[in-house]
């Protein structure tokens, strides 16, 4: 059973100016589902033998990396357990999922008095106190206490449970939307979270695009300098122009800074998809926080604007921690 619900979608980061218009006319379509919800139910049935029964239902999910169903039903009903897995499998894809049915205890079991049980034990306790010639008489509360004297026994026969059990089943199929519904609420509420620490990182790389040019000068310059004192007195300046050239390719971040670019797209475009995307999202996450950490390794010491881009890159991985910690919730 699939529920109707509202979806919403969102746009790729292009440009500063793009990112936040993509960023306002998606807000409201994001079509992920979180991992979090509850739906729950208590309903007074009537059974064909017992009567009317209170049945209690819980229907809870919280996030795990993959589809985990945890059944808590009362003894004896193993058929019913392998039916709600089965309905719990076909519309869940990912999360602990926890199922409970608690039924009214008072009306579920009762207790019978074996008589030919204590019989059999007065008998005994009489005859051993004429044997050795005791004055005594048998306690009752001891003697129900005995193994087999007083049985508690199920009080559902075997029709109760099965209307029971197609009960169960009916309800859990009007429990799923709800719980789908919330995981859809939850899942929109992440989406505009993720979209705008996006469109946060986008800006943050684009100050550091900026940047780039300065970056660049300051690597050049710096390795002409390490150069000549290396090398001292006479050089040849245009073999010193090649390998300085080099060495500032090595340190050059624009490869950096376009694979960032081209990850927030991507990330942008999987929550437009919606569906099951938690897993790929924190694959992109990982590969951004790769990106950042390179950047961050190649423009250490950078003097003039040094101190700005260091900033930038420890902004940029705040952000990508935050939206690693909401992606831990997402389908």
């Amino acid at each position: 059973m699939n529920p109707m619900i509202e979806t919403e979608q969102v746009t790729g980061l292009t440009t500063a100016g793009s990112a936040k218009e993509s960023f306002s006319a998606a807000e409201s379509r994001a079509s992920v589902y979180s991992m979090t919800g509850f739906a729950g139910s208590t309903n007074a049935v009537v059974l064909p033998q017992m009567g009317e029964t209170r049945v209690l239902l819980a229907l809870k999910s919280v996030n795990h990396r993959f589809l985990d169903i945890q059944l808590r039903l009362p003894a004896g009903y193993d058929a019913l357990e392998m039916e709600l897995r089965r309905i719990l499998k076909e519309e869940f894809v990912r999360g602990h999922i926890e199922f409970g049915l608690t039924l009214d205890r008072n009306a579920q079991r009762g207790f019978t008095l074996n008589r030919t049980a204590l019989s059999a034990c007065v008998e005994a306790f009489r005859s051993a106190a004429r044997e050795y010639a005791l004055d005594a008489q048998p306690d009752l509360n001891v003697m129900l206490r005995l193994p087999g004297v007083l049985q508690q026994e199920a009080m559902y026969s075997e029709e109760d449970q099965k209307s029971l059990a197609e009960f169960v089943v009916e309800e859990t199929r009007r429990l799923i939307p709800k719980l789908k519904a919330m995981r859809a609420r939850e899942g929109r509420e992440l989406a505009r979270l993720l979209q705008r620490a996006m469109l946060e990182m986008d800006e943050t790389v684009q100050s550091l695009e900026r940047l780039h040019p300065e970056i660049a000068a300051r690597h050049e310059q710096r390795l002409q300098q390490k150069v000549t004192a290396l090398i001292g007195g006479e050089v040849n300046r245009q073999r010193l122009l090649e390998e300085v050239a080099l060495l500032a390719d090595r340190n050059d971040v624009s490869e950096e800074l376009q694979r960032l670019h081209t990850h927030i797209q991507h990330f942008s475009e999987l929550l437009e998809q919606g569906g099951e995307v938690g897993k790929k999202l924190d694959f992109l996450l990982q590969e951004l926080n790769r990106e950042a950490n390179t950047l961050l390794s190649k423009t250490t010491g950078i003097a003039g604007k040094g101190t700005e881009v260091t900033e930038l890159g420890l902004a940029l991985k705040a952000n990508i921690e935050k939206a690693r910690e909401q992606i831990q919730n997402l389908e």
